[in-house]
């Protein structure tokens, strides 16, 4: 079996909007493979090749001072563009970090993130499907997820791609389990359980109100994974 791989992904930036002239200032991608941390991460400091709006520099800290010596994207593209290739890409707001990669990659000729045969999950929409209700920004599922953020006083892509690995395997750990367990039987187990129900079990069927709640469960796990469960195929 492929293992598999997934990139925990986020990037620290000029502003808001990346049609309107905002430029990428920092990346960080730190590589899980088959839930493990791998070691192999990537993390880089990017000279945006215009001015930090003050706005900007009270959320992550980052002045252009900082990155005189750093090189521009085009410098680095290709380096990124390399290390993301296949991968599932775990973002919190998505759509916000895609937008500006793909942005980045444009100007360079370069393909852009769906072109790079990824996927993308967004830690956003799943703690929103989760929590329904609740705050889902970043913080709030530290808080929820007794996860320690402490060492978290501005955002940076770094330590924000630190946190978010923690509060994406806590938020999939139940699931995961479940099709770890059900994945490592070996084939003696699958034999035994191909072996005929004795004859004096007796067999008792759900109820309406069982079968509701299981649909019910079903649907929770949905919402989480983006799609359909893997325990919904025989329903």
């Amino acid at each position: 079996m492929k293992p598999m791989r997934q990139i925990i992904l986020d990037t620290e930036t000029t502003g808001l909007y990346p049609k309107n002239g905002d430029r990428l200032i920092e990346f960080a991608g730190l590589e899980l493979v088959n839930r493990q941390m791998s070691g192999n991460n990537l993390h880089l400091y990017v000279h945006p090749e215009r001015d930090i709006p003050a706005e900007a520099m009270a959320v992550h800290g980052i002045s252009l001072e900082q990155l005189e010596s750093e090189p521009i994207f085009a410098k680095v593209g290709q380096q990124i563009a390399d290390f993301l290739k296949g991968a599932e890409l775990i973002i919190h707001n998505a759509k916000f970090d895609v937008g500006f990669l793909d942005m980045e990659f444009q100007r360079m000729g370069l393909p852009t993130i769906d072109e790079l045969d990824c996927t993308v999950t967004d830690t956003l929409a799943m703690a929103r499907a989760n929590y329904p209700g609740q705050k889902a920004s970043l913080d709030a599922l530290c808080n929820r997820l007794g996860v320690d953020r402490s060492k978290r006083m501005l955002h940076g892509a770094l330590i924000d791609c630190e946190l978010l690995a923690e509060v994406y395997l806590a938020m999939t750990r139940g699931q995961y389990s479940l099709v770890d367990s059900l994945t490592a039987e070996t084939e003696e187990q699958r034999s035994a359980q191909t072996l005929s129900r004795p004859q004096h079990l007796k067999v008792i069927a759900a109820t309406e109100q069982e079968l509701d709640e299981h649909k019910a469960y079903l649907d929770v796990l949905d919402n989480a994974v983006g799609g359909v469960c893997a325990w919904r195929a025989d329903v």
